[in-house]
């Protein structure tokens, strides 16, 4: 087809009398227009058209992939946008744009020949500085990585990202006292900036000062009382008005906001619990078999899935959060994803549902365990197991369970044991396990399996 060829777009309204015709600018333009609204399902049927009829345009290339990272596909994403850069060189947002993909998809060498050429092009973008600082920051080279906050931050003094960035990165070299000061000139610029509060109170909890960290999230729910996040963390520095769980607003909300990035950040934490669950799921059921009916219990973006594929002949995902299914659904592991509540999900289930409910990191969200623990009872067959990671509080801790300032639980290991043998579990196990690093600390945890009584069976 030529480059002046007509276009049928797809139905957007009812039907009209005649169908429309598009030319090439026009298609692009309709199709950039449904990608900025969001209805992706739209946008791509024209690019698709136009690529048809020009292979190499290079702004369809560009923008379909784009609108194909959207949609977690980040490889076939980095190919179309470098296909659309190799036609147009000399545009400093596409290889933003290039490096964005690649540094979420944790190829962060990639990613920072990306930003630097950006930065070459347009030497006074304060966002590519920014973005040259994120990367810095990955390649742990913090040194450059501030003075390309610094860079944004002298090109534009209002880029709020950049001064939380700056903060969040000295907070992490221990230099709380300036990111204090990072974080205060964010919220001076924006004052209902989320992510500079949030980070304001964490830093402020991490020196101790937690009436100061109370402060700022009790200032944040009287400015935004419907705010999930201020909520949470105010009855987490505060203890006062404790959830016994995380409420399902706060969940969605941080984790739809994390799930374009989650991946490669928690490689950067080097999480270990997806490979933990798998190393103890071997040690429990032997070799894989594809035998049996699996639950990935807040499975997230996915990444135990292909862990646990081996041993499922079906393998089924539920998470709350809509960005983190859509992240997971690629993967094309999963026989089915929900988007659910995990208690309420599992106690609809049929009894005798699962053979192996797996949850890495996801019950640190809840507090009292007794619920989920006795929903999973009653879905798993007589020899069926249930294995998950939560975050460690230490025997001689003054509670069993508590809500730490950073918004997530610990749980003692009595009250682990305590809460399966109430759920009807046995052949306990609680052994101590590293999660991850934050800070440059290791995350102490526990690695728990439970066996629900009777002779191993497959559903």
């Amino acid at each position: 087809m030529a480059a002046g060829s007509e276009f049928h777009p797809p139905n957007l309204e009812p039907s009209p009398a005649a169908p429309v015709r598009l030319g090439l600018p026009e298609a692009m333009g309709l199709a950039l227009g449904l990608h900025q609204a969001g209805r992706l399902d739209d946008a791509q049927v024209l690019y698709q058209r136009v690529l048809a009829a020009e292979p190499e345009h290079a702004d369809a290339l560009h923008f379909m992939g784009v609108l194909t990272h959207q949609r977690g596909r980040s490889d076939e994403a980095a190919t179309l946008i470098r296909r659309s850069i190799a036609h147009q060189p000399g545009i400093a947002d596409w290889h933003n744009n290039l490096g964005n993909v690649l540094l979420e998809s944790g190829r962060v060498d990639e990613a920072g020949a990306a930003y630097e050429e950006a930065a070459r092009l347009a030497p006074e973008r304060a966002d590519v500085h920014n973005n040259l600082g994120v990367l810095r920051r990955e390649q742990k080279r913090p040194e450059e990585s501030e003075a390309a906050y610094r860079r944004a931050i002298a090109l534009d003094p209002s880029f709020v990202d950049a001064h939380t960035n700056l903060g969040n990165l000295l907070h992490s070299l221990h230099r709380n006292e300036a990111a204090l000061i990072s974080y205060c000139e964010a919220l001076a610029l924006r004052p209902q900036n989320v992510r500079a509060r949030q980070a304001l109170g964490m830093a402020y909890y991490t020196l101790g000062r937690f009436e100061e960290a109370t402060r700022v999230y009790a200032d944040w729910l009287r400015d935004e009382p419907e705010s999930p996040q201020a909520r949470h963390h105010l009855a987490a520095c505060s203890g006062r008005d404790v959830p016994a769980r995380a409420a399902d607003d706060y969940v969605a909300e941080v984790f739809d906001g994390f799930a374009g990035s989650f991946d490669a950040k928690l490689a950067h934490l080097h999480y270990r619990a997806p490979q933990l669950l798998e190393q103890e799921v071997r040690r429990r059921l032997g070799p894989p078999r594809a035998a049996l009916a699996v639950l990935d219990a807040g499975c997230g973006t996915g990444l135990c899935g292909p862990l646990l594929r081996p041993w499922a002949r079906r393998l089924q995902g539920v998470d709350l959060s809509a960005g983190m299914l859509a992240r997971a659904e690629p993967r094309g592991v999963y026989d089915g994803l929900e988007k659910a509540e995990l208690t309420a999900w599992i106690a609809a289930a049929t009894a005798g549902s699962y053979d192996l409910i797996v949850s890495a990191d996801t019950l640190c969200y809840f507090g009292d365990l007794a619920e989920v623990c006795r929903a999973c009872a009653s879905a798993l067959t007589p020899g069926g197991w249930l294995m998950f990671t939560v975050e460690a509080l230490d025997d001689d801790a003054a509670e069993p369970v508590r809500l730490n300032p950073h918004g997530r639980y610990g749980h003692r290991a009595d009250y682990l044991r305590q809460v399966l043998a109430g759920a009807g579990l046995g052949a306990t196990e609680v052994q101590a396990a590293h999660l991850r690093t934050e800070g440059g600390r290791p995350v102490a945890g526990w690695l728990v399996s439970a066996c629900k009584a009777g002779e191993a069976g497959s559903s």
